[in-house]
């Protein structure tokens, strides 16, 4: 057994029921042992004095050490009794009956209703968000956006630009030379130049165009991820990855996106966990629903037919069409009979047109009788015809300039100089001629063609070399066109495909009084690197002016070069 505590043996005499003796006041351990005679009840104060005494004669005195006006309670026959001990006087509380607290009711578990629930939640409005200036995106530039168009840096509305400072010395090595290219990275650094005058390039500088968006140059590119070690080379498309990545890490809080035409670096990109997305400025979202020029309509009427034959027009309506486009082409079929007709937007009628041959180039179906009827009409001031290889895109372009030389003072044949899989031939001796000569050869080649229509002997034929050497018959590279103004000049542009947007707005804009521009190229058969079939210039071209009373369009699909070049293009 356990032995008793002073503290269980004082709070045992307290509640005891048993009575000890009142004449002594000190006792032994048999006396407390043994109960004493019970010849009355004492008064409750003495009760209460004798407990105190005992508990002084236990505690050796250490109760009188008890802070004053300290409260005791006494337990006697189911009364409480409240002693104060203090230096002074003796109280004594009056008695106060024992409040029972109720025991809590324990109740079967009861799982929650549906009825139970409230009948509505009151709706808790959503804090309006407006946008910080922290949310604005962060584009980094390559320089393959700033060579496909020098004002690429005013066409990212309200974010800002971040420019690494290895564009600008990948800019330094295009800046000189008479190519696009050049030209293009020759006007960026002189647009940095001009809206850095009163700020540091290392500073967010305001951008002039833009919609309150910011640029500057990012000196910064080095990170903890280095993209020069993980690929393993320090050529400037890694770091350009680096200084995105340095920025991200700097504005945690804002989403860096880097811009790039180079699909390789846009890859590389999104493997370091960088969002990356080509330039969009002058990219169509639709290319196979691209303007066609010609629409087809079946099963018409007999009579509409005859009429176009007889009056040579009929009405938009009564051919079904609504809304005609500027120059729009219709193949008019029934069961018997076709025709062949244009929309005429000065005359606001459908007029018939006639198979008709250019320098002996007789077309060899509806698609080429359309391409020949828009560049040989004089209201059409801008033609574009863009189809596969073989279709005779050139070949009609060049024959119906020269059925018309007459109305012009020169025709002015170009295209752009990129050889097949943009190798370089190399130096070549001779002067200017000499080395742009095998770039010219396809032009050269269909100019021959259309010369072996007739003998040597023939007026035209003599023509076509008078010309070559009169200059009335000029064939360039396109790249000596800028700076020029083309005033009375039919202007051929082959392999228009090979252009950016910027290029072909360039060249439009050199066109004086008198002046017809034919674009050819096929919009899938592209050699220029960061351009495809939705960037282009042709394409581009084709969907922004479709729809003007100057500009007439065809595509051609069937080609006529040979059963060998239809062969290639179809299975191929």
């Amino acid at each position: 057994m356990a032995k008793k505590t002073l503290k269980d043996e004082v709070a045992e005499k307290i509640h005891t029921t048993e009575r000890p003796s009142l004449k002594t006041k000190k006792t032994t351990k048999n006396a407390r042992d043994t109960k004493p005679e019970r010849k009355k009840k004492p008064a409750l104060k003495e009760e209460v004095t004798n407990g105190i005494s005992r508990l002084n004669g236990k505690t050796n005195g250490r109760l009188k050490s008890l802070p004053p006006d300290l409260p005791v309670e006494v337990k006697i026959n189911d009364q409480v009794t409240t002693a104060v001990k203090s230096s002074e006087t003796k109280t004594e509380s009056a008695p106060k009956p024992k409040v029972k607290i109720p025991k809590p009711k324990i109740y079967a578990r009861k799982e929650p209703l549906i009825s139970d629930l409230p009948e509505a939640t009151p709706s808790v409005s959503k804090a309006k968000t407006s946008r910080v200036s922290g949310e604005k995106k962060i584009f980094v530039i390559d320089t393959s956006v700033i060579l496909y168009n020098h004002d690429s840096i005013n066409n990212f509305e309200d974010n800002d630009v971040a420019i690494p400072i290895t564009v600008l010395e990948e800019l330094d090595n295009f800046k000189k030379g008479n190519d696009t290219k050049n030209f293009e990275a020759r006007e960026f650094i002189r647009i940095i130049d001009s809206l850095s005058e009163n700020g540091m390039l290392t500073d967010w500088i305001p951008l002039v165009k833009s919609k309150g968006g910011k640029f500057k140059v990012v000196m910064n590119e080095k990170s903890t991820v280095d993209a020069r070690q993980i690929f393993d080379d320090n050529k400037p498309d890694h770091r350009i990855l680096n200084a995105a990545l340095a920025l991200s890490q700097e504005y945690p809080e804002r989403k860096v996106v880097l811009v790039s035409k180079d699909i390789n670096l846009r890859l590389k990109a999104k493997s370091l966990n960088i969002a990356a997305e080509d330039f969009l400025t002058g990219k169509i979202k639709d290319v196979e629903g691209l303007y066609t020029g010609i629409s087809t309509i079946n099963n018409l009427s007999s009579k509409i037919i005859d009429k176009l034959y007889q009056q040579g027009y009929c009405m938009p309506k009564d051919i079904g069409v609504k809304n005609p486009i500027p120059n729009q082409y219709f193949i008019l079929r029934n069961t018997t009979t076709s025709a062949l007709a244009f929309y005429n937007s000065l005359s606001k009628k459908v007029e018939r047109i006639e198979k008709r041959s250019a320098f002996r180039i007789t077309p060899r179906n509806a698609e080429q009788v359309f391409a020949l009827h828009a560049i040989l009409n004089p209201d059409v001031k801008l033609v574009t015809l863009q189809g596969v290889a073989g279709t005779g895109k050139t070949l009609l372009a060049l024959a119906a300039a020269l059925d018309q030389k007459r109305n012009f003072k020169q025709v002015f044949l170009a295209r752009p100089i990129v050889p097949l899989s943009n190798k370089d031939i190399g130096f070549l001796p001779g002067d200017i001629k000499s080395k742009i000569n095998p770039y010219m050869e396809p032009l050269y080649d269909n100019l021959k063609f259309i010369q072996s229509q007739y003998s040597e002997k023939d007026k035209e034929y003599k023509n076509i070399t008078d010309s070559l050497d009169n200059e009335k018959l000029v064939i360039q590279p396109l790249a000596y066109i800028r700076g020029r103004s083309i005033s009375n000049v039919c202007f051929i542009v082959d392999e228009a495909q090979n252009l950016t947007p910027h290029e072909i707005k360039t060249i439009i804009t050199r066109a004086g009084q008198g002046t017809k521009i034919i674009f050819t190229g096929d919009i899938y058969q592209i050699d220029t690197p960061y351009l495809d079939a939705q960037s282009n210039g042709l394409s581009y071209l084709i969907d922004k002016v479709k729809h003007h009373s100057i500009y007439a369009h065809v595509r051609l699909e069937k080609g006529e070069r040979s059963e060998l070049a239809n062969l290639a293009n179809d299975l191929l």
